[in-house]
């Protein structure tokens, strides 16, 4: 198991470490020497670091996204753990447990599933019902849907994030729907489910988090829809004006245009839909920050700037309050190592032990 992990590191206290390199930039002190502003990151969270000495020497031989071993001293500065680096190695890929860097739902992965399989069963609409049941019954479209972040820093952004936000967003709109009786659920239920299903696609997330090209290029909205009317052409029983509202929840669902939405919500079930998700959204978007803010005294978290505000640390702000346990899960036991490793024709070692990390054995390999 790996050790130290970020949450672990306590300021004027020496660190010898391996970590991943989330960024990487080439700064110039103003004595004209080159220094380097890193942020380091595991499963536990991310640390500002700089190496202010012999830069020049280490400066080639890594890169963002690769693993390294520092040497050096955690201090505070401006209210934040630094992290100066006197000594950096670049590690190689098969000396390190993906599931140590990488943050990875609290939720079992085996549980969600089923629990999506539940929730499409319990569609009464058997038009819905079909289109779900092609949408997730297609087995990359399940093995990436199971995988794949919710975004890439703003809420749910672990493996297995997008699956778990949306299975709760699913719990928020039966009880939304248990209010307001006009609701139909199961057009709600399949909103949310496809809501976010093009970020699959849009999101790259085999290191750290980040966009594919035609995630840039596109985005997960209009990416969702093309994959929802690729599953319409073998369902042609749909009725039209069904397909048009299906396809009006996953377009309006960011709730305004300058969101990035293409239409607003325009009838209850997307309206519903908007809220829900953007409450979830939002409520683990506070959860994380206050579970991984890195500053080190006084009641509020640093500014966030999705949710334009900083956080009140409630248990510090009341006398004599306890820190409620708002920690990231704990990390896991590391797999078991291969006896032999081999790079494998459809995928890669690295790839492989990512997906044994998260519990679902290979990648699969191209034929």
């Amino acid at each position: 198991m790996k050790s130290p992990y970020i949450s672990d590191l306590q300021a004027g206290q020496p660190v010898t470490g391996v970590f991943l390199v989330k960024s990487k930039e080439v700064r110039q002190k103003k004595s004209g020497d080159m220094y380097l502003s890193l942020l380091l990151g595991d499963r536990t969270g991310e640390v500002d670091a700089k190496m202010w000495d012999n830069a020049a020497d280490v400066v080639e031989t890594f890169e963002r996204d690769d693993f390294v071993r520092v040497r050096g001293l955690l201090s505070v500065y401006q209210n934040r753990p630094q992290l100066t680096i006197h000594k950096l190695q670049r590690v190689s890929d098969s000396e390190v447990d993906p599931g140590d860097f990488f943050p990875v739902s609290a939720r079992d992965l085996e549980q969600m599933l089923a629990e999506l399989r539940a929730v499409i069963e319990s569609i009464a609409n058997p038009h819905l019902k079909a289109l779900l049941e092609a949408v997730f019954g297609d087995k990359e479209i399940a093995r990436l849907f199971g995988r794949a972040p919710a975004a890439k820093f703003v809420h749910h952004a672990c493996l297995g994030g997008l699956l778990e936000h949306v299975l709760s967003l699913c719990r928020l709109c039966r009880l939304a729907a248990g209010h307001y009786k006009d609701v139909d659920l199961d057009l709600l239920l399949a909103g949310a489910l496809l809501h976010d299903v093009g970020k699959i696609h849009e999101l790259s997330y085999d290191r750290s988090f980040g966009y594919t090209t035609e995630g840039q290029l596109i985005g997960h909205i209009v990416m969702g829809v093309r994959m929802i009317e690729e599953k319409l052409r073998g369902l042609p029983g749909v009725p039209p004006r069904l397909r048009t509202l299906v396809e009006h929840l996953v377009l309006s669902h960011h709730g305004r245009l300058d969101f990035g939405s293409p239409k607003v919500p325009m009838f209850p079930e997307a309206l519903l839909l908007h809220y829900l998700d953007d409450l979830d959204s939002k409520m683990d978007c506070m959860r994380t920050l206050m579970a991984q803010d890195r500053q080190q005294e006084g009641e509020w978290t640093g500014y966030n700037q999705p949710l334009e505000r900083s956080v009140l640390k409630k248990f510090r702000y009341l006398e004599g309050g306890e820190a409620p346990d708002v920690s990231l899960p704990a990390p896991a036991a590391p797999a078991p190592a291969a006896e032999k490793p081999v790079r494998t024709a459809g995928g890669t070692l690295f790839g492989d032990k990512l997906m044994d990390a998260l519990g679902r054995g290979p990648a699969p390999k191209e034929p």
